[in-house]
């Protein structure tokens, strides 16, 4: 069997995804139209102990999944980390935000981490508008954010 395409060294970073252009704020998601739906989570994927996982539904169809894990890293030691991915074709229309949000609100934890690369501003916004904030600690390689649960 041929090898069409090299395989890329194990310490070079994933590449950067092209960028989607958000669509005119009259073709963006209504809140009410985006649902999650809770899931079994797979390893790595909310799946393991203290994992949490939905997939987001978009007036009927599916339109990405997210997660929360347990995790132990730097520099915050035992967390648990939300990951979210969007179908290509839902991203840019707000349905990340609301995502966000509801994952949090649903989710066991009343400290929620959301790591990503700093060239992805989309979901650092998506983050902030869903209630994260920016904890960045100095010279760390992504973004941090913090979402906390009001009492």
């Amino acid at each position: 069997m041929t090898r069409l395409t090299k395989p890329r060294p194990r310490d070079q970073p994933t590449p950067k995804p092209k960028a989607v252009r958000p669509v005119p704020p009259d073709q963006r998601v209504a809140p009410e139209d985006v649902a999650l739906v809770r899931g079994k989570g797979g390893p790595g994927k909310g799946g393991g102990a203290g994992g949490e996982a939905w997939s987001i539904v978009t007036k009927g169809t599916r339109s990405g999944r997210i997660f929360i894990n347990w995790i132990d890293e730097p520099p915050l030691g035992l967390h648990a980390s939300i990951q979210i991915y969007l179908n290509r074709q839902s991203q840019g229309r707000g349905i990340g935000r609301i995502a966000y949000r509801l994952a949090s609100d649903d989710s066991q934890y009343n400290t929620i981490y959301a790591h990503m690369r700093k060239s992805n501003e989309p979901s650092k916004r998506a983050a902030e508008a869903a209630g994260y904030r920016d904890a960045t600690p100095p010279s760390y390689a992504q973004h941090l954010m913090r979402w906390d649960r009001r009492s």
